[in-house]
């Protein structure tokens, strides 16, 4: 399972370090999606190819 981790603040509703687990990814017509779940569970995220390369790194590679 991947694992990856907030660089930085998410639009005001995750804080830095906030790790998350990717659920599923998605490709329509050369756009790519990615679903996570917080890891305390209390929401899940859709996020953009270029969203994920913004805020988030993979924990364990």
């Amino acid at each position: 399972m991947k694992i990856f981790q907030l660089k930085k603040d998410y639009k005001d509703l995750y804080k830095k370090g906030v790790q998350f687990f990717l659920i599923s990814e998605s490709e329509f017509i050369g756009v790519k999606e990615y679903t996570l779940l917080a890891s305390n569970q209390k929401g899940k995220l859709l996020v953009s190819d270029d969203e994920l390369n913004r805020y988030f790194f993979l924990k364990n590679p």
